[in-house]
């Protein structure tokens, strides 16, 4: 929600268009909240500048989703809008959920309980350089590339020939390594000048998703637990020798894309940044571990996402403003606790009505859209959150705006928030404004068992169900031993029939159960169906 027209994120499509049109909508205003986080609920609002007038300048760092959404409603309605924006990539939902509503959650209440008791960022702080350390010596352990506690993956001796190549700055999942989150070195040769023999050097690089450990000549000169930041480590001058010095970086993905993946990347004297080794182009590198054999990190210690300590900053001083309803867009960072994400997205949805005192205010939401080129992703991955998503329509006053076909497989922010936006306004259109218009597209309703057939009802078929394409794809079929296979699925009325010659007695149907899955049901309107599964396993692939 966070992913501005341009910037950091990237850009929305049709950037120069969107940009030009935007001055077209004088009376939609905008107010951005600023990223803060506090251990107590604060009551003034912070934000850079108040309240714009919707402009080609301002439009550019707003909200693309929020803008976007607001300009449907205008067009439609033709009256003020104005959209208070706090957001802040990456979080989690309970960063966003007060105290006294995750003290029922047993997985947050210990913490909350101890910023009540006195726990300080400053004690956080301190934890966690004694966490992190842990941690790494903890991944260490595991590594092939230690032994006996040392770094032979780093060591300028090591025989690295067998190692195959990549050319960097890139994610790996576009470089030859798709389908793969955990740990991989790499290495690569460095010819160092006489004239800055024994002299300290800097390491400097761009992104690197998510971690890294780095080496120069067998010893670690820095690390860092955080996608955001730019690398500059300090390489002491006794390391530095003429000739040949072997640089080795070891990166932890933590999920969705990985790798040294922005540039600068380079070698600079520490005293006099104006020469430089460019190191970008080809290096070597090897696989180390998959995610699921690693430890996971601590939380960093100036991280927002600690339960409570957005929502202190961030929703509870702009609890006095008189609000029409909530646009939400969030759940990537949860995917890997979607089973508690069931309950801890409803528990904020009711958390923030209790606290408005408006009654049950409208809460629109966007499911998480197709991403990773991945075909089947782990048990409870993002297909898993899209479901935890879908059960909270069971709440009053919802809605969602399915997103699974207008995703990317190579984005985490995909660029189409034109639709994600006029979405959302037709659920507002609908269900505020009492229009009488599709919103949704199919929603799982039922199924019924037909001797090796299942045959499924949907609600909100408008104007009739309809496949894009020659066929229904995206339908897997299972039997009492839970195990999914692809299936034939066709229409018949506003029913879909799903069938496999693999599944002599057929129990369950899943759709679109993938993280970037081939699928394309939709309705009359032209909106997508939902993906959703029949039965209520849990951990089945």
């Amino acid at each position: 929600m966070e992913m501005p027209l341009t910037g950091f994120y990237g850009d929305v499509l049709n950037l120069e268009k969107e940009l030009m049109d935007a001055a077209n909508y004088p009376e939609i205003r905008m107010l951005k909240i600023d990223n803060k986080t506090s251990f107590t609920p604060q009551p003034h609002v912070q934000t850079k500048g108040g309240w714009a007038i919707c402009d080609p300048q301002a439009v550019r760092n707003f909200s693309a989703v929020a803008y976007f959404f607001a300009k449907n409603l205008f067009a439609d309605k033709h009256i003020p809008v104005g959209i208070i924006n706090s957001t802040w990539g990456g979080t989690v939902a309970e960063a966003w959920t007060s105290g006294s509503a995750l003290k029922t959650m047993p997985a947050f209440a210990p913490f909350v309980k101890a910023i009540e008791g006195g726990l300080t960022q400053q004690k956080i702080d301190a934890q966690y350089q004694t966490q992190v350390r842990e941690w790494i010596d903890a991944v260490n352990d595991k590594d092939p590339g230690f032994r006996q506690s040392k770094p032979i993956w780093a060591e300028p001796a090591f025989d690295d020939s067998a190692w195959q190549k990549m050319t960097l700055p890139a994610y790996w999942e576009q470089a030859g390594v798709p389908a793969y989150d955990g740990t991989i070195w790499f290495r690569k040769k460095v010819i160092i000048p006489a004239s800055w023999a024994g002299k300290d050097l800097k390491l400097n690089m761009g992104g690197i998703d998510d971690y890294d450990v780095s080496y120069f000549n067998g010893t670690e000169i820095g690390h860092t637990e955080s996608f955001f930041y730019k690398r500059s480590y300090t390489i002491p001058g006794t390391l530095v020798k003429t000739g040949e010095n072997t640089v080795a970086i070891r990166v932890f993905d933590n999920g969705g894309l990985g790798g040294i993946d922005k540039g600068p990347l380079q070698l600079t004297p520490a005293a006099d940044t104006t020469g430089q080794i460019d190191l970008a182009g080809e290096w070597v590198y090897h696989e180390a571990n998959v995610l699921t054999l690693l430890p996971q990190p601590p939380v960093q210690s100036n991280s927002p996402n600690r339960p409570m300590l957005i929502y202190n900053a961030m929703i509870n001083p702009i609890l006095p403003y008189t609000i029409k309803g909530v646009i939400w867009y969030q759940g990537e960072s949860n995917a890997d606790r979607a089973s508690q994400y069931r309950q801890l997205f409803p528990l904020l949805i009711k958390d923030w009505r209790r606290h408005w005192g408006e009654g049950d205010f409208p809460f629109y939401f966007v499911q998480i859209a197709n991403y990773a080129a991945t075909d089947q992703p782990p048990a409870a991955d993002w297909p898993a959150l899209r479901d935890a998503q879908l059960s909270a329509l069971s709440l009053p006053n919802t809605g969602m705006a399915v997103t699974i076909d207008i995703g990317d497989a190579y984005r985490i922010h995909p660029q189409n928030k034109q639709e994600a936006g006029r979405r959302l306004a037709l659920i507002a259109r609908s269900k505020t404004y009492n229009e009488n218009i599709p919103y949704s597209g199919p929603v799982y309703k039922s199924q019924v068992i037909r001797g090796n057939k299942i045959e499924l009802k949907f609600t909100h078929t408008d104007n009739g169900l309809l496949v894009k394409g020659d066929t229904l794809k995206g339908f897997t079929i299972a039997g009492a031993d839970k195990k999914f296979y692809p299936a034939l699925a066709y229409i018949s009325g506003n029913k879909v029939t799903v069938m496999s010659n693999r599944v002599a007695i057929p129990v369950a149907v899943r759709y679109a159960w993938a993280n970037n899955p081939a699928c394309n049901l939709y309705n009359g309107a032209n909106l997508p169906a939902s993906p959703f599964r029949t039965d209520d396993w849990y951990d089945i692939r």
